[in-house]
């Protein structure tokens, strides 16, 4: 097994904690516009591009003809209600997320973060994590052509950090389409952590090397994989 040089992490759901604020901001924004979406189709969703998401379900609704509009306003909307939504319940890191973060750091490996969040969002929610030093690259949907399942993000964090073989990279999320980018992007070494919104059994249909209970027990992996 090669020794890993790169691990990226997923935001939300990986790194903080997920209290529902995507899907709730996502449900109440496409409502508030009398766009039909539910809760189920929304977490399958998770981890996507915003806009791309507030995209396929104003479509799917309206077809594609003269849609920009309402994407937009939709869009706008969501913003307005994520950001309220983080700002009355706070940043959480995850149990062990920080201490995780310095271990890989004391042992020269890179980190990265990839998220489907808006720039302006990402960047507050690691400012509020005490982690906007902390990463050598932070790429969100905003950076690349498209958004998860695409692997776009991976490559493009992996192209920052100048690791340019897959073998020496570590990719975690929480939700399936995490798992789905990292295999696009021909990640050896794909992990899905069990912190987020879905189930063992959810992510075990998907793509993966190892499912973990949360990126606490890292430092145990990746001391097995490497001994």
């Amino acid at each position: 097994m090669p020794d890993i040089r790169l691990v990226i992490f997923d935001i939300a759901g990986t790194l903080i904690e997920d209290h529902d604020e995507v899907t709730d901001s996502f449900l109440l924004a496409l409502r508030n516009q009398g766009i039909a979406a539910s809760e189920a189709e929304i977490k399958e969703w998770k981890g996507s591009s915003k806009r791309e998401v507030i995209g396929h379900f104003v479509s799917r609704q309206f077809g594609s003809c003269r849609i920009g509009p309402l994407i937009e306003q939709t869009y706008s909307n969501f913003r307005f209600l994520i950001e309220k939504s983080y700002a009355s319940g706070g940043v959480v890191p995850i149990a062990g997320a920080a201490e995780i973060l310095a271990w890989l750091r004391e042992r020269e490996i890179k980190i990265a973060t990839t998220t489907g969040f808006y720039r302006e969002l990402r960047d507050t929610i690691l400012r509020a994590a005490g982690w906007e030093h902390t990463f050598d690259a932070n790429v969100c949907s905003d950076d690349v052509s498209h958004g998860r399942p695409a692997p776009d993000m991976i490559r493009h964090a992996m192209q920052i950090t100048g690791i340019t073989d897959s073998a020496f990279v570590m990719n975690l999320g929480d939700t399936p389409l995490d798992l789905q980018s990292a295999a696009k992007a021909n990640i050896k070494t794909s992990i899905g952590v069990l912190t987020g919104k879905h189930t063992a059994e959810r992510l075990q249909r998907e793509p993966h090397s190892y499912l973990l209970q949360s990126v606490a027990d890292l430092p145990t992996l990746i001391g097995q994989l490497q001994s």
